[in-house]
């Protein structure tokens, strides 16, 4: 995320795609029930949660775990003994290594359980989208030089775990990249001074962790419901860069992805999504250099916080919310894999936007990006699930117990908040 997916899921250029729970193969909880009977399930029971009806991705990203960002949780930060810096490579060089191990690991351990899938679960939610650094790959580490918490691959291999028994889809995205894809930002897990991904000896360093996450993902059953990875988290836009993203680490992640699935002998029909960012995006076409892929999709933002070309008022950003076309570049299928509820910083604590006065406006805006995004592209995952902002913008879990999210994710249609557009 920058603060400072399916039923109808098509590879852009194969005749079939790859798998999504209960559509293309029966997804079974640890008791050997069958989480996709649809024999056994009531016909309107709003508990079944992949709707056949939308067949849409309807998630929410799990900010702070793996990749953590102090802005939307500081209190925790603080209380791992992070507070006085600024990123993951900071504290971990700042504590040492075993003293940042236990701290992390606390906190992995902590920050979602599986109460939290299971509420989740209860909203309607059918899907989660995990961020993680290279780091967690610790066989690419510098020892030497680069400083990041270790064994965090059990704790993932555990939410996938408690995910997949629940029945969600669930795309994980390599969100820190080797030399950080964009500078001074925590969301890579090091704040650093330049943008180092963007040469050869980085994005091999990158391709290697995706080879090695398809293989996990491929041989541990906590991971059965991993349909998708995102190969990079918003890297620069505009940038001479862009050249060096298209042209080599592009096609190199694609085929580390499919190398590593031959070398296990999975067949196409269970294959992963590979997720680069979208046209959209600003940071070129992904699909420039890479030779008659399948099984692609398309990660799209979407954060009218940051967009200066749409005016900063109530009534413009439900317009756009409900009229922008986040398919424009014809990349199928787009998942509008983040976006919130927070107006630029400069306004967000004027009176047209306070939080406990503007709920029915931050209902409607809700409503009307979820009813975009799932008329428009293959679904949603907001971000985040929860925070410690005591702001509802960018946490699901308090946006639902303020009421601006319905507890049931199928009365978001209720609002009609586009019927005007």
């Amino acid at each position: 995320m920058r603060h400072s997916l399916l039923a109808g899921l098509v590879a852009i250029a194969a005749p079939a795609s790859a798998w999504l729970p209960g559509v293309h193969k029966d997804i079974y909880a640890r008791d050997g029930s069958n989480l996709f009977n649809t024999s056994a399930v009531p016909s309107g029971d709003s508990s079944k949660r992949w709707l056949p009806a939308s067949g849409k991705i309807r998630g929410v990203n799990m900010g702070s775990l793996f990749v953590f960002e102090p802005w939307l949780a500081e209190t925790e930060w603080q209380n791992m003994g992070c507070g006085a810096y600024q990123s993951e490579f900071d504290c971990v060089s700042g504590l040492g290594q075993s003293a940042a191990n236990a701290a992390f690991q606390k906190h992995w351990g902590s920050w979602i359980t599986k109460d939290d899938i299971t509420q989740m679960q209860s909203y309607g939610l059918n899907a989660i989208r995990i961020p993680v650094g290279y780091w967690m790959d610790e066989s690419i580490v510098y020892s030497d030089s680069e400083h990041f918490p270790q064994g965090g691959l059990s704790y993932l291999s555990q939410l996938c775990g408690w995910a997949s028994d629940a029945g969600f889809y669930i795309i994980i995205d390599m969100h820190g990249a080797p030399g950080a894809q964009v500078a001074s930002n925590p969301d890579t897990g090091q704040y650093a001074p330049s943008a180092g991904f963007y040469v050869d000896y980085q994005y091999d360093r990158g391709t290697t962790f995706l080879g090695w996450l398809a293989n996990q993902i491929h041989t541990d059953n906590n991971m059965r419901n991993v349909g998708m990875i995102g190969i990079v988290n918003e890297p620069v836009q505009g940038s001479s860069d862009d050249s060096t993203l298209l042209s080599y680490f592009y096609p190199n992640a694609y085929n580390a992805i499919r190398n590593a699935e031959s070398a296990l002998g999975i067949t196409s029909n269970n294959y992963l999504h590979v997720e680069p960012m979208n046209e959209l995006w600003g940071a070129g076409n992904p699909n420039q250099n890479l030779n008659n892929p399948v099984f692609m999709a398309y990660d799209d933002h979407r954060y009218l916080k940051y967009d200066s070309s749409v005016t900063v008022s109530q009534s413009a950003y439900l317009e756009n919310s409900c009229t922008a076309n986040r398919n424009s570049d014809n990349e199928t299928p787009t998942i509008v894999g983040e976006f919130s509820l927070s107006p630029p910083t400069d306004v967000q604590d004027d009176s047209d936007w306070d939080t406990s006065t503007q709920q029915a406006f931050y209902k409607q805006w809700f409503a009307a990006q979820v009813t975009n995004y799932e008329s428009n592209t293959a679904g949603w995952a907001f971000w985040a699930w929860k925070g410690q902002l005591g702001d509802y913008r960018w946490s699901y879990q308090d946006a639902v117990s303020a009421g601006v999210i319905p507890q049931n994710i199928n009365d978001v249609y209720n609002e009609n908040a586009c019927s005007g557009y």
